[in-house]
C-alpha cells in the first residue's frame, strides 16, 4: 500500500502525542483528533481511528503501569462501572458535523488548558477515601462524552482523582490508561459500523503510537513530564480546538 507524504507526518505527530499523552498515562485522542484536524483527515474516520489509537496506547500503557504498581484499584472500580455503558452508548452516537465539531473543540481546549497550567501541581497529596457513588456518576458523564467525541476521558478523570485526593499523580496515570482503555473498546464496540470505512492509513497510524507509548510509558514510569513539552503541547491543543470550533 502507498502512502502521501502528508499521511508520514500525520503519523510522526501522532508518534509525537503517543510519546507526550502516553507518560502521563493518557492514550492520547484528543492529540490525534486535534492532528488529523489540522491535516485533513475526514472527519467520518476521526472518531473511530481516535479510538483504536487510544486502545494501542491504553492496552501498552495500562499493562506498564500497573507492572509497575502505579495503579489504583478501588478508584478504577466504580469510575469503569459507570463509564463502559456509557461509552457504548455515546459511540453509538453519530453526531453531526455541526455539533461534534465546537463539542470536540471544547474538549482540546480544556485538554490544552490542563497542560497550559500544570493543574496537577495545584492538588494536594492523597488524602480522601474513594466515594463509590462519585466515582460512579463521574464514571457514566465521562464515558459518554469520551464516547460520543472519541476521545478516552483521560483528560477529564485524572485531574479529578488527583483533585479528590483519591490518588497521587502517578498513581492516577495507572488507573487513567486502564480507565481509558475500557472507555475506548466500548465507545469502538458502539461505534462498529465506521470501522468498515476506515482509510488504509490506520496502520501507519497504529506503527506510530506503537513506538510512542512504548518511549513515553518509560519516561511516565521514571519521570513527570517536563515543563516546556507540557506547554507546548497545551498551545498546540488550544489552538487545535479553537480551529476545529470555527471550521
Amino acid at each position: 500500500m502507498e502512502f502521501l507524504i502528508s499521511d508520514y507526518f500525520t503519523a510522526f505527530f501522532i508518534f509525537l502525542g503517543a510519546v507526550l499523552y502516553s507518560s502521563v498515562g493518557h492514550g492520547g485522542a484528543s492529540a490525534y483528533i486535534a492532528i488529523m484536524a489540522i491535516m485533513g483527515t475526514p472527519i467520518s474516520s476521526i472518531k473511530p481511528i481516535g479510538l483504536i489509537l487510544n486502545i494501542i496506547v491504553s492496552s501498552v500503557g495500562s499493562y506498564r503501569y500497573i507492572r509497575h504498581k502505579l495503579f489504583n484499584v478501588k478508584v478504577f472500580l466504580p469510575v469503569a462501572l459507570g463509564s463502559i455503558p456509557a461509552a457504548f452508548l455515546g459511540g453509538y452516537i453519530n453526531l453531526p458535523g455541526a455539533i461534534y465539531r465546537p463539542l470536540v473543540g471544547i474538549i482540546l481546549i480544556v485538554g490544552g488548558i490542563q497542560f497550559l497550567f500544570n493543574i496537577f501541581s495545584h492538588f494536594g497529596s492523597v488524602k480522601n477515601e474513594v466515594n463509590p457513588y462519585l466515582g460512579f456518576f463521574a464514571g457514566l458523564l465521562i464515558g459518554f462524552i469520551s464516547g460520543l467525541t472519541g476521545t478516552g476521558g483521560g483528560i477529564f478523570l485524572s485531574p479529578l482523582i488527583v483533585f479528590l485526593g483519591w490518588t497521587s499523580v502517578k498513581g492516577a496515570s495507572g488507573t487513567a490508561a486502564l480507565f481509558i482503555l475500557f472507555n475506548s473498546v466500548a465507545g469502538l464496540l458502539g461505534n462498529i459500523s465506521l470501522v468498515r470505512l476506515l482509510p488504509s492509513e490506520i496502520y501507519l497510524y497504529s506503527l506510530a503510537v506503537m513506538l510512542g507509548v512504548l518511549i513515553g510509558t518509560q519516561l511516565g514510569i521514571k519521570y513527570l513530564m517536563e515543563e516546556g513539552v507540557k506547554k507546548s503541547l497545551g498551545i498546540v491543543l488550544i489552538i487545535a480546538g479553537i480551529k476545529f470550533i470555527l471550521t
